[in-house]
């Protein structure tokens, strides 16, 4: 089994990285191999409703060819997924949204690709949007019959300078109770 995650930040090993390193943390624990992927400093562009995806249903996107389509490819080979996001102007990063449009129009036009993989949204916000960032991410996860485990809280931690989410004490308990709970889930679904 595998759970690969993204960090959608523009800051490589900030925040939301602390975040979800946290939540893979458990999830090695468990067994399950892990993987970080960054999109600090790669090119993930919007999806342009070519529509090819449905035509070709090679499980890839031929509206843009950039690092999309390997985010894309990892997520077809893993059985969990988590996606971390910062609060940009009350939602998720112009990143990943480009990836969850992408990921969601794939997933579709290849006979439910994400069904039944186990998702999960992670979040850190300074002020307010962590709710509607939150909903942006777990809207591609039920549309595409994905399983979304629970945590001891919402799946957000507050921050503001690189690193100081790691002083949101309840943050990084929610994020080992989220890595527990998906590798409990992964290791029903795969028993």
């Amino acid at each position: 089994m595998k759970v690969v995650a993204f960090n959608c930040s523009a800051r490589k090993d900030g925040n939301t990285a602390l975040m979800l390193e946290r939540a893979l943390r458990e999830i090695r624990a468990a067994g399950i191999e892990t993987e970080l992927v960054q999109l600090a400093g790669k090119r993930v562009q919007g999806c342009t409703a070519c529509l090819k995806c449905r035509e070709t249903m090679d499980r890839q996107c031929h509206g843009r060819s950039d690092f999309g389509n390997e985010c894309i490819a990892r997520i077809d080979a893993a059985d969990g997924v988590i996606i971390g996001s910062p609060v940009y102007f009350a939602d998720v990063t112009a990143e990943a949204k480009a990836l969850i449009d992408r990921t969601g129009y794939v997933g579709r036009a290849n006979d439910g690709m994400l069904r039944r993989k186990v998702g999960a949204a992670v979040i850190v916000h300074r002020r307010a949007g962590a709710v509607h960032a939150f909903d942006t991410i777990n809207h591609l996860f039920f549309i595409s019959e994905m399983i979304v485990p629970g945590a001891s809280y919402w799946n957000m931690g507050v921050a503001g300078e690189k690193g100081a989410v790691a002083d949101d004490d309840e943050a990084m308990r929610t994020m080992a109770s989220l890595g527990g709970n998906m590798a409990w889930l992964l290791g029903k679904l795969h028993a």
